[in-house]
């Protein structure tokens, strides 16, 4: 917990907004403490997502996540995990069936708070909450084959950064997407 105490802290952020949720991500561990990595810290918890491009940083993976009607990056919750990277890295993984996923930033790349409104999974309420939410860079070989972890999304598919708008109906995940896409090109990574 400590060195991902030390990677939010490290995180330089570029605008007015991003330090403030770095600031926010920064109470929140402060508060709650270890209990952030567990999805029964009802107020938010921990999660960690990738943004896999493909070489030419061109197209970017995305999932159909079944609960949210909407395209999105892969990720997930950190369930007692400290390495919110080993998080990303297995969930996309999993999410995408994905062999072959390369670290392009070791650091966290974004940092974002995700409001989670209320509702039913797997036969159990869960109240709206937030997803203190790290995201890291990963590459993969657009060729690959993929497919969907069917209890989570429905697809995975390859889109062309220009196309990313036109599927991802969340706007308050779209501005995040928007501000990685961004960065991405100004890093020239």
């Amino acid at each position: 917990m400590l060195k991902l105490q030390e990677e939010i802290k490290n995180f330089q952020p570029e605008t007015d907004a991003e330090n403030a949720e770095k600031n926010s991500f920064l109470q929140f561990i402060a508060a709650f403490g270890e209990k952030v990595l567990l999805r029964e810290n009802l107020p938010g918890h921990l999660t960690a997502s990738a943004w896999v491009v493909n070489r030419e940083r061109d197209k970017v993976l995305m999932i159909f996540h079944n609960l949210y009607k909407s395209w999105s990056w892969p990720g997930g919750h950190a369930d007692g995990e400290g390495n919110l990277l080993r998080v990303a890295l297995k969930e996309t993984t999993e999410e995408t069936s994905l062999q072959h996923v390369r670290v392009v930033t070791e650091e966290p790349f974004d940092l974002n708070i995700m409001v989670v409104q209320s509702h039913w999974k797997k036969g159990k309420f869960v109240p709206g909450h937030l997803h203190y939410n790290v995201v890291y860079v990963l590459e993969a070989d657009e060729n690959e084959p993929v497919k969907p972890k069917e209890d989570e999304n429905s697809g995975v598919m390859w889109l062309d950064n220009g196309k990313v708008r036109e599927y991802c109906k969340n706007d308050q995940a779209f501005g995040c997407y928007e501000r990685i896409m961004k960065k991405i090109k100004e890093r020239s990574l």
